[in-house]
């Protein structure tokens, strides 16, 4: 990997001379740059910005990690992709049926699921499955996420 040099200095200038070429960086590497610019970064708009890492996670993460899995499926859509993914990762779990990034996820068992097939060391899938409510379940996700994997909690249970 080719490290560049940053351009010395506090400035504005200097900070969106430095964002543009991480973003020329980004444009060469085929990443879809949501429509920002260096100055929305600079200025803090907190969801372009947002829009610009998801988008490198999945240019980068998601789809090398599901070149295997999709070879034979010809899937070039993130989305796609990526439910396939959970798919895959959840199938092991009949409770779970995951058809979408909506309403599959209302009862906390996919976010479980997908949790627990890939660290079934953090907890026990029956007492989740059957002693805990929607609401709980969900929270019981979002904790393991945050306590054992380092992942803040951006949503609300109680707005699912």
């Amino acid at each position: 990997m080719k490290q560049m040099p940053k351009e010395k200095g506090s400035t504005r200038v200097h900070a969106l001379n430095n964002v543009n070429k991480a973003l020329r960086v980004l444009q060469n590497n085929n990443v879809d740059l949501v429509n920002i610019g260096s100055t929305d970064i600079v200025d803090g708009n907190h969801k372009l910005t947002l829009g610009l890492i998801w988008n490198i996670i999945l240019h980068w993460q998601v789809k090398n990690v599901m070149k295997n899995i999709m070879a034979g499926l010809q899937q070039t859509n993130s989305e796609k992709i990526l439910l396939s993914w959970v798919r895959q990762s959840t199938r092991n779990y009949p409770q779970v049926n995951v058809i979408n990034f909506t309403t599959s996820w209302s009862d906390g068992l996919a976010l479980n699921a997908l949790i627990h097939s890939h660290r079934p060391d953090l907890f026990d899938w029956n007492s989740v499955v059957c002693q805990q409510s929607a609401t709980q379940r969900l929270e019981h996700a979002f904790n393991i996420a945050r306590y054992q994997l380092g992942i803040e909690k951006l949503l609300d249970p109680e707005g699912w």
